[in-house]
């Protein structure tokens, strides 16, 4: 590509497109209750509901890797929004569990082909600053939407249950504009004759991985930084409910001020980078998630805990687009879809493991305890990342 920027409309396209991402889950989170009800099922299969989606978008990640590096982004994208919108919507018109949950499968197979196509769009579209710019507006988009949906869903679930569900087909006429708007990058194999089959397709990984060991290394960060993410997301309430704040919307504010803060850090991510490395900004990130967990575990009252939401905010909004950031550094060009669709699986991987590795410290240690051993976790990743950088002498990258 050259450095003419595509049109201003195509960003604010792949802006809108990222925060379906979060969307998926976000926006029926508040009306869980409801569903149950509606549907007739137990507190553990309506779970599943928020759940299944998360788990098909790890399984589903690394084919649309493949098929982006095959066909180029745009295409894949279009699809996937579009298979978004059916899966998401058809929650306005299913009345039973079974059905419900294979709409959630669809769903999780639109947002693996959405998550990975935005992020090659980026690396294949922009170059330079205005690529750093357009990752850090992706990861504001994301934190923002993380802020918003949620409020979305359960102002409409005053209507009724199904009423979130509606909300899903904005991702339709966004697939209608992605084919007037997106141009095609030139990303993508010509040779489509090529189709290693599975196992020399995991030789193939596993080479790059030893030839480009941080790359590994970036998916654990990811991984990492959503179950972090994931404590404050799931956690939280309970927290503050420990001293006096259980009203639905006090709670909201908040997830919504960890969302604000984490989108104020991904905005100036660009900015950032032009004084601090990639290395730097992530150790940064591992001092505010270590500081802002271990106030958390001691804070007591409701205005004081805003302080720890807003530290463990912006270190993940330093981090979501460096990680995306770093890919498009190490990765070979036309390895970038399949490379970059492992960041969608540990991300979601991380946030569906996060609530079940930090539940069983709760019985021995309370919901306090949570927060202590996730301070303690985040300041053995500060030791060893810095520990790393120290030894490599690693401060670019």
């Amino acid at each position: 590509m050259d450095d003419s920027a595509p049109p201003r409309a195509v960003l604010w396209l792949i802006l809108a497109a990222a925060t379906l991402t979060v969307m998926a889950g976000a926006i029926i989170g508040p009306v869980v209750r409801q569903i149950q009800l509606g549907v007739g099922v137990s507190e553990s299969l309506a779970g599943l509901i928020i759940t299944t989606h998360g788990i098909l978008i790890v399984l589903v990640s690394p084919v649309a890797g493949a098929v982006i590096d095959r066909l180029g982004p745009r295409k894949p994208l279009v699809g996937g929004l579009l298979v978004y919108g059916a899966g998401g919507g058809a929650g306005l018109l299913v009345e039973e569990f079974v059905p419900l949950l294979l709409s959630r499968v669809v769903l999780g197979v639109g947002v693996a082909f959405v998550y990975t196509a935005i992020t090659v769009l980026i690396f294949t579209l922009y170059q330079g600053q205005r690529m750093d710019r357009a990752l850090g507006l992706r990861s504001s988009a994301n934190s923002l939407g993380a802020a918003v949906w949620p409020l979305v869903g359960g102002a409409l679930g005053a209507i009724s249950w199904q009423a979130p569900f509606g909300v899903y087909l904005v991702a339709v006429p966004l697939g209608l504009l992605a084919v007037a708007t997106v141009p095609e990058t030139g990303h993508g194999r010509r040779n489509t004759a090529e189709n290693p089959d599975i196992l020399t397709q995991i030789r193939n990984l596993l080479a790059v991985f030893r030839r480009i060991p941080a790359i590994p290394a970036v998916y654990l960060l990811y991984f990492g930084a959503n179950v972090f993410l994931y404590v404050v997301v799931v956690y939280y309430p309970q927290l503050v409910a420990g001293f006096g704040v259980t009203s639905t919307l006090a709670v909201g504010v908040y997830l919504a001020v960890n969302g604000t803060s984490s989108a104020l850090a991904a905005a100036l991510y660009d900015r950032l980078l032009a004084r601090f490395s990639r290395p730097l900004l992530a150790l940064a990130a591992f001092a505010l998630w270590a500081g802002g967990f271990a106030l958390a575990a001691v804070v007591d009252a409701p205005v004081a805990a805003g302080a720890p939401v807003v530290l463990l905010g912006l270190g993940t909004g330093l981090v979501f687009p460096a990680t995306f950031g770093w890919i498009e550094a190490l990765a070979p060009p036309d390895r970038q879809g399949s490379l970059s669709s492992y960041v969608a699986s540990a991300g979601y991987l991380g946030q569906f493991v996060s609530p079940l590795a930090f539940g069983t410290v709760i019985p021995f240690a309370g919901v306090r305890g949570v927060f202590g051993v996730a301070a303690a976790a985040a300041f053995a990743g500060l030791v060893l990342l810095g520990g790393v950088l120290a030894t490599r002498g690693t401060t670019t990258g």
